[in-house]
């Protein structure tokens, strides 16, 4: 599966190749790494990589934030999956000039929760997509009506294709 990472404020891919009990193979910023890796205690894990043993502490943060010290080193670390990419995306300082619905990457529609004409606050959700064996729900930022739905459950959609038009209230 595939993700970036913000680490100290550089994003980069991501990928888990393959998992066996501790051993995990992993491509970061297009390099492969073998890690065998053992939490010791709540998150605290023991990590060997090249036959080098690095002690690390994971502190979660926020949602898929987390804080991670070395005996040496911190670093800052955000997991971007699909949905947070989506969180992101919308942080942009224009929240309430958006006037549709979409996702950032190809999937397919699981649910649409809305129709055209109807009303919704803030935080509802309109649409549920799946995208790489991930569900995720699409909300609106604030209070909008539903001008047209532009899918139906079960199409195949592009990244960044609007979804569901809105207009304000």
């Amino acid at each position: 599966m595939a993700y970036e990472i913000k680490v100290n404020g550089e994003i980069m891919p991501i990928e888990l190749l393959k998992q066996e009990g501790n051993n995990v193979s992993v491509n970061i910023n297009n390099k492969s790494y073998e890690f065998d890796i053992v939490e010791v205690e709540k998150g605290i894990y023991s990590i060997i990589l090249d036959g080098v043993s690095f002690n690390v502490e994971l502190t979660p943060n926020e949602y898929r934030k987390y804080t991670i010290d070395t005996l040496y080193d911190h670093f800052d670390v955000e997991v971007i999956d699909p949905e947070t990419r989506y969180i992101n995306n919308r942080k942009g300082g224009h929240e309430d000039d958006v006037n549709y619905i979409s996702t950032p990457m190809p999937g397919k529609i699981v649910k649409i929760l809305v129709k055209a004409g109807d009303e919704i606050k803030a935080g509802d959700t309109c649409v549920i997509v799946s995208a790489m064996k991930m569900e995720s729900e699409y909300k609106v930022v604030s209070d909008k009506k539903v001008k047209r739905v532009l899918v139906k459950e079960g199409d195949s959609i592009e990244g960044d294709q609007p979804l569901i038009l809105l207009e304000d209230i």
